[in-house]
């Protein structure tokens, strides 16, 4: 069951319209439902569902901007942050095409069924992130997926020139960045998170290995 206080903050925190908050509403009914058979989140986690998953994703928007035409998320599962960030660009009226990577067959057909009941479209790609046909993403995004270092390779294939990644890191961000410039060369900024104070989203530019 999911909390109505953690909802509320949500909306506390966040500007939604009624009807992306309904697709949100879906959205966490649908996962509620699937996450039984398929475990795409913790079941500890379930309970306060719209602060710990959904605010920590839509909260890449305010980091995006709205110059973008082309958004990837890459490693995807449940659709964090992607999926988040789809239904609510969809809403503010931001006409962007939305990519997702996920390799599990049945993750991905969990995104493509959140897709169809919320009427959001976005393209859901179940390939390995590394096999898949490089994107030019304006905005690349991955949440939880893996260590810096390995996604900025990741960035380097599927990435444009110009782009932006946005990587949300916990309290080890500091040392994940210190290992990551042994192999590579970045310039970009750390955004206060608005769900752990110990915790940033990376954004990065100009990524080139050195």
């Amino acid at each position: 069951m999911v909390n109505d206080s953690s909802e509320h903050a949500f909306v506390d925190a966040m500007d939604v319209s009624r009807e992306t908050l309904e697709r949100l509403r879906i959205y966490a009914a649908t996962l509620v439902k699937w996450n039984s058979s398929i475990n795409l989140v913790s079941k500890s986690s379930l309970n306060d569902l719209w602060s710990r998953h959904f605010l920590d994703s839509a909260q890449l928007l305010a980091v995006a901007g709205t110059k973008y035409s082309k958004w990837v998320d890459i490693g995807s599962g449940a659709g964090f942050p992607g999926l988040v960030v789809a239904i609510m660009a969809h809403g503010s009226g931001i006409d962007a095409e939305f990519v997702l990577i996920e390799s599990d067959g049945r993750k991905a057909e969990f995104l493509r069924s959140v897709s169809r009941e919320t009427n959001v479209p976005i393209t859901v790609l179940t390939e390995r992130i590394e096999a898949a046909t490089p994107q030019s993403a304006d905005i690349l995004s991955a949440r939880a997926l893996a260590p810096l270092t390995d996604l900025l390779a990741f960035a380097e294939i599927h990435l444009r020139p110009g782009g932006r990644a946005l990587f949300p890191k916990g309290a080890t961000f500091r040392e994940e960045i210190k290992i990551a410039l042994e192999k590579w060369a970045f310039e970009g900024e750390e955004c206060p998170s608005k769900t752990d104070a110990s915790s940033v989203i990376l954004s990065l530019g100009d990524i080139r290995r050195v």
